[in-house]
């Protein structure tokens, strides 16, 4: 961030340009009186303003102070007093953790009931998928279908097992599942947008998780079309190894969660699969009759080449029925899927507020500072660096527990908000959740018919080898730790309009990529001839604002400065008062000093587009 100013103001170096601006037209003189904006540490300039010598850092850890009595100042009742409600609090973080869990869980069958039909038949389509850019949208599209990375994991596999798609098909759509699945921990942070500066460490921490996985999209998709590196590494593995089928992955997770979720909702996880391998039916997702108890729950064994008709018909003779909310409701599966999508949406938003209400009565004063400690602690000099491996080794331990990445990435996220966690620990914790949710995929994969298994564990390790490309990437060298200056930035402009958190979801994980799969369905030549000039408009704005921010005298002097754009072009000032002028109750009350600063034009034109 930004330094405070404590001496004289320098004119911006692209001030001439204002100048002669019609928009900004102003005397010489007084453009020299422009506060100075400091440059951050990644080389932009300071999201908000130059902050004064009062104020602080927006991403410094708030110190949370215990206005409470001492332990020695109270008398015997109150000390009882206190342990009791010390007590009720830890359950009522414990037990609407559980709940939080589980409704992640039936927002997961939710998404399932809606869309997973639709994502086999979208996984099911050969010709689109020989296209790297298509394969990577389909994977980001059926991941937020489902909201399971898992289950879309699963779907590849069926596919590359049963033949029908090739393992050089399914890396860009590894990646796409990659991408996809942080949209469960951007989706929890928006239940912290009531709080301007908790808003801003959540979203910004989730936004954290995407950018990681988008950088490392945007450098080896190109290099695994180019020379099939992953491909490669994961058979010379394979190569290299006597492998013979093994047990099923533990399920550890589950079997404290299923009790309360298996009395709300069943579903037939074999049908899922079987819709992208060619075995689909019309029949419901929905299971009607479970194993008995000498067999797994989970396993309908209704499912197979003849399908799933005569397990959801007749009862076979092996099954009992299923104690479910929905046994023998006569709904459809999308009527099913609207009804736990409110549901649930309603627990996981509830049980969240809870959460960071409970947090933020009992992390405070001395018990702040210890769980801070435990977490940002690093080892001392020279060992500072083993902190942050020591962090992505633990992450990925209790991500292989927990079996989810969404489940561990959307504990972090409320923590970043009310400031327990920095977002310089925060990173290695989300890295180690990307490697722990590969290594359960590959005990899953071991547990495949030996028929299916070099194929399957090949796509679990090109799962594993695309994280730690990405860990080499962009966290084993300090400068290239990007992530960290771009979510900080992005948390900024969301805290200031957080009308940009929707737009975000909306575009990201939804616009963009149906746009790109519409393209890519036109033919490979479409979307080069479209995509082509947008990605390459893109990098020559990036390498302009650089230019702009380092070395301003090697450009014209007409690209010096935006300032000769439209302002809704250059600013999100105009589209602010555009949106909240249609929805005024959302509009976030901003410091008078800082919305004078950010409405004066000249400030505007001196900020990179």
């Amino acid at each position: 961030m930004s330094s405070p100013l404590t001496g004289g103001r320098v004119p911006h170096p692209a001030v001439d340009m204002v100048d002669k601006s019609p928009e900004n037209a102003g005397s010489p003189e007084a453009a020299k009186h422009l506060p100075y904006l400091p440059p951050t540490p990644a080389g932009g300039f300071g999201s908000t303003l130059a902050l004064d010598s009062g104020e602080t850092d927006p991403w410094a850890l708030p110190e949370l102070k215990d206005t409470s009595q001492s332990w020695t100042e109270l008398s015997v009742a109150g000390r009882v007093h206190r342990v009791v409600v010390g007590i009720l609090k830890a359950c009522g973080i414990l037990g609407n953790l559980y709940l939080f869990i589980c409704s992640l869980d039936i927002l997961s069958s939710a998404f399932q009931l809606l869309g997973s039909k639709v994502a086999g038949d979208i996984m099911g389509d050969s010709p689109v998928l020989s296209n790297p850019v298509a394969g990577l949208v389909i994977g980001v599209l059926v991941t937020v279908l489902v909201q399971s990375s898992s289950t879309s994991s699963s779907i590849v596999v069926s596919m590359v097992a049963s033949k029908l798609l090739t393992v050089r098909m399914s890396v860009p759509i590894i990646m796409g599942v990659n991408v996809g699945t942080s949209i469960t921990s951007t989706l929890v942070s928006m239940a912290q947008s009531g709080d301007r500066d908790e808003f801003r460490r959540a979203f910004g921490g989730s936004a954290l998780h995407s950018i990681f996985n988008w950088l490392t999209v945007l450098v080896l998709l190109p290099l695994e079309s180019a020379a099939s590196v992953l491909e490669r590494l994961s058979g010379l593995v394979l190569g290299s190894a006597k492998l013979e089928p093994g047990a099923h992955a533990p399920d550890i997770l589950k079997v404290l969660t299923e009790p309360l979720t298996h009395l709300i909702i069943q579903l037939d996880k074999d049908l899922i699969a079987g819709s992208a391998s060619g075995n689909a039916t019309n029949s419901s997702l929905i299971k009607r009759w479970c194993s008995t108890g000498t067999h797994s729950t989970t396993d309908s064994g209704t499912c197979g080449a003849v399908g799933c008709s005569e397990g959801n018909g007749t009862a076979p003779e092996d099954k009992l029925p299923c104690h479910h909310l929905f046994v023998n409701t006569t709904l459809t599966d999308l009527a099913v899927g609207l009804i736990l999508l409110a549901g649930s949406l309603l627990v996981l938003c509830a049980c969240l507020v809870l959460i960071v209400k409970l947090l933020n009565s009992v992390l405070r004063g001395r018990i702040a500072q210890v769980v801070r400690t435990l977490i940002n602690a690093d080892f001392p000099f020279p060992f500072g660096w083993l902190g942050g491996y020591l962090a992505i080794l633990v992450a990925t331990g209790m991500t292989f527990m927990a079996q989810s990445s969404s489940v561990f990435t959307a504990a972090i996220v409320p923590l970043m908000g009310v400031g327990v966690i920095s977002m310089e620990r925060a990173y290695p914790l989300f890295l180690g959740s990307n490697i722990g949710t590969t290594t359960t995929a590959l005990l899953a994969a071991l547990a495949s018919p030996s028929n299916m298994l070099l194929d399957a564990l090949q796509v679990a390790l090109i799962h594993f080898f695309f994280n730690v490309a990405g860990i080499l990437l962009w966290y084993v060298v300090p400068a290239l730790r990007l992530p960290i200056p771009l979510a900080k930035k992005f948390g900024d402009v969301t805290a200031r309009y957080r009308w940009v958190a929707i737009a975000y979801l909306l575009l990201s994980f939804l616009l963009l990529p149906l746009a790109a799969f519409g393209l890519s369905m036109a033919g490979s030549t479409v979307l080069a001839s479209v995509g082509g000039p947008l990605l390459g408009l893109l990098l020559l704005v990036i390498l302009i604002n650089v230019l702009q921010q380092r070395r301003p005298f090697w450009l014209p002097h007409c690209l010096r400065s935006w300032a000769w754009l439209p302002r809704w072009l250059r600013s999100l000032e105009p589209w602010d008062h555009f949106f909240t002028s249609c929805c005024p109750c959302g509009a976030p009350t901003a410091a008078s000093k800082e919305a004078h600063c950010y409405e004066n034009p000249e400030v505007l034109a001196s900020h990179p587009l």
